[in-house]
């Protein structure tokens, strides 16, 4: 088989590893360079944590996302991962961390609650105001996104069955003949063609545009104190949802920075702008960060930067088949990452069989326990 794929990010490279593996011909095609600085996977680290509040089906494809991982860690021969173990709070009536905590006992994973007095005491970089509940879980950790996906393209541009197509944009394609055309007018054709765009995609099949909506996200990086920079480096992360604020706190674990970033999404922002950020625009944060973390005063902003999601209304992946011989890929709503090898890994073993492609649509949206057999 042949297979076309439109988009060099995490996804798009993943999908391309699952069937250059098994001994299908790939093209890739991105409109940027590979890797593209501009791409949503592109940033220093991404979060991989059970905790998932309601949503079951995700938080029990942890475990297959693990496995996956490990995978492409022997493929490139190297580990792009550190355990940090997770913690879960919560408060201003918010319950995230609560759903998250019974959702998890039913599927065998479960979370200890930490009585809030002993939280500080635990976790002494916490200040922990406002907070009404804590969870906490060994499994969770970082993964470095940026070199997983550079490391991936250089393991790709090295397999015989595998052509990658940087600076090269696509103009269409069509999903019904499995074709597509540059901007340069070269067209291409192939047995299927994979559109995993990223927040692009609407540009390109304008029909996604409602249901795919591009979200412009500001994440901050801070310059710590030697003394809080230590200590958490052996921190965890942080996930924490007071009502309005969605905090998400990754530690600077070998050597990198430490982010935080606001899940509650912008729905709006164009992926071809300027990306300038500043700290007006994330002021909520800011003021949540200072109540929340101990010693926040003494920190000061390293950079900021403008990233973009790609957004459904139920956060649900959309991974369909679109056309005769089409698919859409976009595991999305800020939380796909996570699952970038498991779902590249699946969608090619798809692709090569004779799988249902409804049951794998709903299994990558997260509503079935296991992969399509």
């Amino acid at each position: 088989m042949k297979a076309i794929i439109v988009g060099g990010g995490i996804m798009g490279l993943c999908t391309a590893w699952g069937l250059a593996r098994d001994g299908h011909e790939v093209e890739l095609f991105e409109q940027g360079p590979l890797p593209n600085p501009l791409a949503s996977s592109m940033d220093e680290h991404r979060l991989i944590r059970h905790p998932y509040g309601d949503h079951v089906g995700y938080a029990r494809l942890i475990d297959d996302a693990y496995v996956a991982w490990d995978l492409l860690w022997d493929d490139l021969g190297q580990r792009f991962y550190a355990i940090t173990g997770t913690l879960a709070l919560t408060g201003n009536g918010a319950d995230w961390a609560e759903r998250s905590a019974a959702a998890l006992a039913t599927i065998g994973k479960p979370m200890t609650e930490l009585p809030v007095t002993d939280l500080t005491r635990r976790f002494p970089q916490i200040e922990a105001k406002g907070v009404e509940r804590a969870f906490w879980i060994e499994s969770g950790g970082v993964l470095f996104a940026q070199d997983i996906v550079a490391a991936l393209a250089r393991h790709l541009a090295r397999q015989s069955r595998v052509r990658l197509h940087p600076h090269t944009s696509v103009r269409s394609a069509d999903l019904e003949q499995a074709r597509i055309v540059t901007e340069a007018g070269t067209a291409y054709a192939a047995d299927v063609v994979v559109v995993a765009a990223g927040a692009w995609v609407g540009r390109l099949l304008p029909d996604l545009g409602r249901q795919l909506v591009p979200s412009r996200q500001v994440v901050i990086y801070f310059d710590l104190p030697a003394e809080d920079r230590a200590a958490w480096a052996k921190g965890p992360m942080v996930i924490e949802k007071t009502g309005d604020v969605g905090l998400y706190l990754v530690p600077p674990m070998e050597g990198r920075g430490l982010k935080v970033g606001d899940h509650e999404f912008s729905r709006s922002g164009d992926p071809m702008a300027e990306r300038t950020a500043r700290e007006d625009d994330i002021q909520p944060l800011l003021e949540r960060c200072r109540s929340l973390l101990r010693g926040f005063d003494r920190w000061r902003t390293d950079r900021l930067k403008a990233c973009f999601y790609t957004v459904t209304d139920d956060e649900r992946f959309v991974v369909e088949k679109h056309g005769a011989r089409g698919w859409v890929m976009s595991p999305c709503s800020g939380h796909g990452f996570k699952f970038g090898a498991l779902m590249g890994l699946e969608l090619a073993r798809t692709l090569a069989s004779d799988r249902d492609a409804a049951a794998h649509a709903r299994w990558s949206a997260g509503l079935e326990a296991a992969a399509p057999t």
